[in-house]
């Protein structure tokens, strides 16, 4: 299928971490080497690197481009004057913090421009970490943009967008999840008149999905409904920025042309989306509140076994039927450091104050759990198989401590009474009886 800078056809390929091929034009893929003297169509064949050339190969990511200019064709880049939002990182605190929803600005505003740093736990030029990121934008880039810091892990809360990538197009909607390799290419176009999201960017091992043990070969996220696209390239001779983001500062170059230019690729170092209805959730049909963990969509191992760098986890809807169970989460505190957000609905732990698109953040052994309304219904609830519905809540998880950006502490939107929310839990402790 023949996909130029016209087509506005859509198609995908299925599976997680396949060895995917696509080519817009027939015959644009060489037969038998990657990187023949003189390639098809006469472009050009380039490299485009995940991970080490030395990695095992289950951990390898590459893909081999052949596209109408190398990338190598540009000028020098310059920094931008301006910068991504959220400024340094501020002051370490165990607090507790919670956030309202970033507004969407009245100026014209593209997803770069509305990009605000609020947490992260490494500077940008550590192969560990993740910095998370919020985004508010009402207009469409103009630009090209790359990230060389990290992969991004996209989580939209309002407003559909249209990601144009090197290796093609993926349409992404609320409830549905993208993931753009560390230095790709890629433009993100308003398919709606406004747009706001949360942002991921894992500075450490790509994302994959997590092993399930004991669950056995099924369940949680299939990989099967991962979906990658097919070719589709931009044969355009027009000035182009392109912007890319490097040790956490913004510089850009011009171009004469789109960078969007490849006709055919093979790899498996691709982008990539997942509709969050598809998982296929799991948990407990006898007693007591599972662990989190089974709510895990994909993960950023490190290279102690079982701790993740980054565990991105969901809670969809669901059935809850456990019997003489306080139902919610439990009240715990964790080694493990949690940042969430909410897509849509209302999350099930909290009564109130925790809306869509705001965040919160309980740090290593921060003690935290379900409001004072909340626990006290659990508590006195009459137990019947129940459905949670109209829900998505999520949580990127990361084993090293977030610090809050100097934004994020002193925007309008932290909550300066969160802490309020557990106040109203009673004493109901009678050592008279059992």
């Amino acid at each position: 299928m023949h996909l130029d800078s016209t087509a506005s056809d859509l198609a995908y390929q299925s599976g997680f971490g396949n060895e995917f091929s696509s080519e817009a034009l027939p015959g644009a893929l060489p037969v038998g080497q990657n990187s023949p003297q003189k390639a098809p169509y006469g472009l050009y064949a380039e490299l485009f690197s995940g991970t080490a050339f030395t990695m095992a190969r289950g951990e390898a990511r590459r893909t081999w481009l052949y596209r109408i200019r190398p990338s190598a064709n540009h000028s020098a880049f310059v920094k931008l004057e301006r910068q991504i939002a959220g400024g340094p990182l501020g002051d370490v605190t165990p607090n507790r913090l919670r956030w309202n929803p970033l507004q969407i600005p009245a100026e014209p505003t593209d997803l770069l421009d509305g990009l605000v740093r609020m947490v992260a736990n490494a500077n940008p030029d550590k192969p560990a970490g993740i910095s998370v990121y919020h985004y508010c934008a009402n207009r469409s880039m103009q630009r090209v943009f790359f990230n060389a810091d990290g992969e991004w892990l996209i989580v939209p809360q309002l407003g559909r967008l249209r990601i144009a990538t090197e290796l093609g197009v993926l349409e992404l909607a609320p409830l549905e999840i993208a993931v753009l390799p560390r230095g790709l290419k890629f433009r993100v176009e308003l398919l709606d008149p406004q747009a706001r999201g949360y942002i991921a960017e894992n500075h450490g091992a790509p994302l994959r999905l997590p092993d399930l043990g004991p669950i056995g070969s099924n369940g949680l996220a299939n990989p099967r409904d991962f979906l990658s696209p097919v070719a589709r390239y931009e044969n355009l001779a027009q000035p182009t920025t392109l912007v890319q983001k490097f040790l956490g500062e913004l510089w850009g170059c011009e171009l004469g042309h789109s960078p969007l230019d490849v006709v055919a690729w093979h790899g498996n170092n691709v982008p990539y989306k997942y509709d969050l209805r598809r998982f296929n959730t799991l948990g407990t049909v006898s007693f007591d509140h599972p662990d989190p963990s089974i709510f895990t969509v994909l993960t950023s191992p490190t290279s102690v076994h079982g701790l993740a760098n980054l565990d991105f986890v969901i809670f969809p809807p669901r059935w809850m039927v456990a019997e003489n169970t306080f139902r919610p989460p439990w009240f715990h505190r964790n080694l493990m450091n949690e940042y969430m957000g909410l897509i849509q609905g209302a999350y099930d732990a909290k009564a109130e104050g925790f809306v869509p698109g705001g965040a919160s953040l309980h740090s290593c052994m921060s003690a935290h759990g379900p409001d004072g309304e909340t626990c006290t219904k659990a508590i006195n609830a009459e137990l019947q198989p129940a459905k949670i519905d109209n829900t998505m809540a999520f949580m990127f998880e990361t084993s090293q401590v977030l610090r809050p950006s100097r934004f994020a502490l002193d925007c309008p939107q932290l909550q300066t009474d969160y802490d309020a929310c557990w106040a109203s839990l009673p004493v109901t402790f009678d050592p008279t009886r059992r």
